[in-house]
């Protein structure tokens, strides 16, 4: 029989055991090993069967085992020692309130999923994981961050495949309050809630719910209540999910509903207010219009409130193509707002301006998202070196007469959650060597450039350790198969097979991560028989363990995990090449640490940053992977290896892979596999366990989210909230005022006329020219512009390569024609083909960037063809 309606009871806890509820509903149970050790101890079946949740622990545990441990005098004593460690987690200084100066009050951070833990599935990949971390480190840093996203009641989706490997997707319902969260609520005892208009006279509303991430509070607005409508109940149903009108709507919801969220939050509990907003990603990118608004409510003009809100602003771009950014029809957008919808005393126009593709090369109908964020940002960030270079080249639009190297979006490279992510078996090696305390710290706050201490581990500690994590892996990876072939419907006497499935003492190689098309799931099965025979190699074989998603939508995914699948069913290699389905949170914890080798193949330059070899690295498992995101930046030797690319742009993509899937198989065959089973005089692998060393001791610093973390206070979040404190009133309107002056007059500035003393196109090194520049200024003067020299070597076309800028100085007043002249230095500094040229460029002091404004005068083509402005 079927209920006909659904209640949550929670358990009443004897009195000695209330501390157990805290420590449930705050997330950082999820990092910290002593609490979960504790909550296991409490009924280690419950506990397995619970899938390591406390909430749902608590909710199972018999009244009579609960009346047990509240008279287990050694059981209270252990919840008291952690009971008190969380509580001077929560209120000690930490790492942030000892910084100089004075960093923000509060940064709101928003993202449309966080990844923080498998018991709040509210992620679909990367770019929650990467969030969920960032709000993890934020915490141990002490770095006064609330979170603001969506709660989705079906999450993202889980997958299993059918009989033939087709991936299957199932969207189980999640009950907000059997989760670890807890409703936000007026004093009256009322849910706090926030509400958008809607055309039509509509409303859509949102509730708040509370999940505590440590010291960080992350607020999830869930539309699925009784007040409205059912399309509007629908807003928060599942991650990346529906057509663009929905897309929209969660979108608005997060941006601008997150902001009154952020403020209702604030309201209630004292919370201090932002100075700075951070978005991660487009999504989010509404909740500049939503702050703008409420600037105008205060009586500033638009274009005021614009410079306001971009002071206090940090955009975060994830994405190396545009494919991978939401756009929505204009017609669409300006439905929903207006007088009859959302922010009615905003003029539609000029939201509409803030992220139309009005530049060359955009589609001038369509509403970008990240186009808006950054427009509505004064800093913004690509999460790798790399990724920093792509973006600025996939937005030069924006800043036209800039170099892509100008463009005013700098890098951020990503970091994890060593915590979250490194196994509790490398923690305890750590400890034996340090202590738990300076483990702790090393982990967190990071800092230092290397570990020297793992230099004294001995090489059977670490060989004993990496077989130890291996073997987990192992029987972890058989039962998570037996449960997969059974839903495939696979009998029980069919499976017998699966009991000799991977080997404890085989190189084991780990794929996992979502499957779009440029991640190439498949290149490892470009030449089947070359990789049969790695697999069953008689004396160095390889074992592979692939997970991953391909989005609902996306049936070109499906077809490449179905492939592998196929493969991987194969009898005479499914004992050495398996693909797990439903790849999530509580799987990679297992996967990351049991892999010796991560391998990671995308098309380069697609891979923003890619974290998962992260992780695997700071458990002692070496990268195997094309030049791409992060590996691009810190790949060296000692810490694995690089797969060469052929990404040239006459290559086309079909033997493009062949030869990357080649380059890839000469690597396994001649050096991965070499090493791992060569053996040195003691026994061990010795080269290898170098290798493992070198990771851990160079690498694991770097990769820390708390390096990441504190990477964004000192770059972005301490200027942003020093520009947003200098951004009073008076000081946004005189910006704003000078930006529309300056606009008006532009057309007028230029470059009139160029020379220098040089008397030939020859002069040897460290000679320095004198240059006199003349220009037109129009309606400015010369405090609002800069004149600069820009010079360097040039490669055969005349672009300057590897430019120095010198600012020139104005000489006198203009002429009787209104003219400036500027003078300066000019130095030769380096040998070979020299070039220069001038520019005039905008000067404010609260300007970021004197690319800011996008404007820039350079000389006409006939000035430059008179002034020979090149040398040899």
């Amino acid at each position: 029989m079927k209920a006909i309606r659904r209640l949550t009871v929670r358990p009443v806890l004897p009195d000695p055991l209330r501390p157990l509820s805290d420590l449930a509903r705050n997330l950082r149970w999820s990092w910290h090993a002593e609490t979960r050790d504790l909550f296991q101890s409490v009924d280690p079946e419950c506990w397995a069967a619970s899938g390591r949740d406390p909430v749902r622990l608590l909710g199972t545990v018999p009244p009579a085992r609960l009346a047990e441990l509240a008279e287990d005098r050694r059981f209270l004593r252990r919840l008291t020692a952690v009971a008190d460690d969380l509580d001077y987690y929560m209120t000690g200084n930490r790492w942030y309130q000892s910084q100089s100066g004075r960093p923000p009050a509060a940064v709101a951070y928003f993202s449309p999923e966080f990844g923080i833990t498998a018991a709040l599935p509210q992620y679909s990949g990367g770019l929650g994981i990467l969030a969920g971390d960032h709000l993890k480190a934020a915490s141990d840093l002490g770095v006064p961050l609330v979170g603001v996203g969506l709660l989705y009641r079906h999450g993202y989706f889980r997958q299993t495949l059918s009989r033939d490997g087709w991936q299957q997707e199932h969207y189980p319902v999640l009950d907000p309050h059997e989760l670890p969260l807890a409703l936000l609520k007026e004093p009256d005892g009322t849910p706090a809630r926030v509400a958008l208009a809607l055309p039509g006279g509509r409303e859509l509303r949102a509730r708040i719910w509370l999940a505590q991430v440590g010291r960080v509070p992350l607020l999830l607005l869930d539309s699925d209540v009784e007040e409205n409508d059912l399309g509007e109940r629908g807003v928060t149903d599942r991650l990346y999910g529906g057509g663009s009108e929905h897309r929209l709507l969660q979108e608005m919801l997060l941006g601008i509903g997150g902001v009154r969220a952020v403020r209702t939050y604030c309201r209630l509990t004292g919370h201090a207010e932002p100075e700075v907003f951070h978005t991660n990603e487009g999504h989010a990118g509404f909740l500049g219009l939503e702050r703008i608004a409420e600037l105008c409510a205060g009586g500033l003009e638009f274009d005021s409130a614009l410079e306001a809100v971009r002071a206090g602003t940090v955009f975060t771009t994830h994405t190396p193509v545009p494919a991978g950014i939401d756009r929505f029809d204009r017609e669409l957008v300006a439905r929903h707002f207006g007088p009859d919808a959302e922010l009615p005393r905003i003029d539609v126009e000029r939201v509409l301006r803030l992220g139309m593709e009005t530049y060359p090369g955009g589609e001038p109908n369509l509403f970008n998202m990240a186009v808006m964020g950054l427009r509505l940002a004064q800093r913004a960030n690509g999460v790798s070196l790399l990724h920093g270079g792509v973006s600025r080249e996939m937005f030069s639009g924006l800043w036209p007469g800039f170099d892509a190297d100008e463009v005013p979006i700098t890098s951020v490279t990503n970091g994890v959650h060593a915590p979250t992510w490194v196994a509790p078996e490398v923690f305890r090696l750590g400890a034996r060597q340090i202590g738990v305390q300076r483990t702790e710290d090393a982990l967190t706050v990071g800092g230092s450039d290397r570990w020297d201490s793992v230099a004294d581990i001995p090489d059977q500690d670490i060989w004993e350790l990496r077989r130890t994590l291996r073997e987990q892996l192992v029987t972890e990876v058989r039962e998570r198969l037996r449960a997969s072939w059974r839903q495939r419907g696979a009998g029980t006497a069919e499976l017998g097979w699966i009991d000799d499935v991977l080997d404890p003492d085989v190189l084991t190689i780990g794929f996992a991560r979502r499957v779009p098309s440029y991640k190439r799931l498949t290149l490892m099965l470009r030449d089947r028989d070359r990789l049969m025979d790695l697999l069953l190699h008689p004396e160095r074989p390889v074992q592979i363990v692939v997970a991953g998603k391909a989005h609902p939508a996306d049936d070109g995914g499906k077809r490449l995990v179905q492939e592998l699948v196929r493969f991987a069913d194969d009898p005479r290699v499914r004992h050495r090449i398996v693909f797990l389905p439903d790849y999530g949170m509580a799987m990679a914890q297992k996967l990351y640490p049991g892999c010796d080798v991560w391998l990671n193949n995308p098309l380069r330059p697609l891979e923003a940053c890619g974290t998962s070899g992260m992780k695997a690295a700071l458990n002692g498992c070496l990268n195997l992977s094309v030049l791409d995101g992060w590996w691009d930046e810190w790949f060296q030797p000692d810490f694995g290896w690089a797969i060469p690319t052929a990404d040239g742009a006459g290559t086309d993509p079909d033997r493009r892979d062949a030869i990357e899937a080649a380059a890839l198989y000469d690597l396994l065959e001649q050096r991965v596999t070499p090493r791992f089973y060569e053996r040195g005089a003691s026994g061990l692998p010795d080269r290898w366990i170098e290798m493992v060393r070198r990771t851990l001791s160079l690498l694991g610093p770097k990769v820390l989210a708390g390096r990441m973390v504190r990477e964004y206070v000192e770059r972005l979040y301490a200027p942003a909230a020093e520009a947003h404190r200098a951004m009073d009133p008076d000081s946004a309107r005189d910006l704003a005022e000078w930006k529309g002056r300056l606009r008006a007059a532009w057309p007028e500035v230029a470059v009139d006329h160029v020379e220098t003393s040089a008397a030939t196109a020859t002069a040897e090194l460290g000679t320095t020219l004198g240059l006199r520049v003349r220009v037109r200024l129009g309606d400015l003067a010369p405090d609002d512009v800069e004149v600069q020299a820009v010079s360097g070597r040039v490669d055969t076309e005349d672009r300057i390569t590897d430019a120095t800028t010198v600012p020139l100085k104005p000489v006198g007043g203009p002429d009787l024609e209104g003219r400036w002249v500027y003078e300066g230095p000019l130095a030769l500094d380096r040998t070979g083909p020299f070039g220069y040229t001038v520019r005039i460029l905008p000067a404010h002091p609260r300007l970021a960037s004197a690319a800011e404004p996008g404007l820039v005068a350079v000389p006409s083509q006939e000035l430059v063809e008179a002034a020979g402005l090149l040398m040899r």
